[in-house]
């Protein structure tokens, strides 16, 4: 108990609520669209962004955010307007952000910056700003989720009859792709970008074992990531490991305890 007289571990701890109450809302929107490999697709083109931040002397993960962004309306116009498939402009995205980010990381003057809290993240850095920041974002997200929750659903499970239905489903998908992009780039110090889309996907799978009911998925994956986070942070600290990898970890060994269980209950329903 004495970890909480560390300023810095209690961040961690309140950075980690707010992150998974983000990435349980819009992880389920993500799952549910078989979105998936776009999430991954923005999360390695926001290194780009970060190249960007490191070459011109500004915040990384602000360049990344508004990168990630660029990059997730990029892909959704290229698969809508352009003819291209989807998967195709995701790679194209993908493949754009690692290149830029490489380049200008390493044409930045002076000292090399330290990217391994961006790639494999560090929990422990997360400052109250960030706190802050990841407040506002779960408040705009249930917000956004109370108001627009049956078009939410609606496209996520079927868009051409949300459109029948005059559901605004355009508005829906950029406002979310929006979302994804901004949620991915401020989870980016949890589990950092080469493990960030197991946290917006393991979770909600685990939570989909259990329930159908969208409500129910995004609060009980947000409990789950929760956990998750705050698991791996301990194993991190007292092993001494960059703390992504055991939160990952963590959240797999969940899932499969999840299969297993509900394997269980259903042989013995039986």
């Amino acid at each position: 108990m004495e970890l909480f007289d560390y300023a810095f571990f209690r961040n961690a701890i309140w950075g980690s609520l707010f992150a998974s109450i983000a990435t349980g809302i819009v992880g389920v929107y993500v799952v549910s669209r078989r979105l998936v490999f776009i999430s991954g697709g923005i999360t390695h083109a926001s290194f780009g962004g970060l190249g960007i931040g490191f070459f011109f002397g500004i915040n990384p993960l602000t360049s990344a955010m508004i990168f990630s962004a660029l990059s997730a309306f990029g892909i959704k116009w290229m698969s809508d307007k352009q003819g291209v498939r989807e998967d195709s402009a995701i790679a194209v995205f993908w493949s754009l952000g690692m290149a830029v980010g490489i380049i200008l990381t390493f044409l930045t003057p002076g000292y090399a910056p330290n990217l391994s809290e961006y790639l494999f993240g560090n929990i422990l850095t997360i400052t109250r700003t960030d706190i802050f920041v990841l407040i506002v974002l779960a408040l705009i997200l249930t917000l956004f989720f109370i108001i627009f929750f049956r078009a939410i659903v609606s496209v996520s499970f079927d868009t051409e009859f949300a459109k029948t239905r005059h559901v605004p489903t355009k508005f829906i998908e950029y406002t979310m792709m929006l979302f994804i992009a901004v949620t991915i780039v401020l989870s980016i110090r949890l589990v950092g970008i080469v493990l960030l889309m197991s946290l917006i996907t393991v979770p909600q799978m685990t939570a989909n074992l259990f329930t159908v009911n969208y409500s129910k998925m995004i609060i009980l994956s947000s409990i789950i990531s929760f956990v998750g986070c705050v698991a791996g942070l301990f194993l991190s600290y007292f092993l001494n490991v960059p703390s992504g990898a055991f939160i990952i970890f963590v959240l797999i060994l969940l899932f499969f305890l999840g299969k297993v269980a509900k394997a269980f209950i259903g042989k013995s329903s039986n």
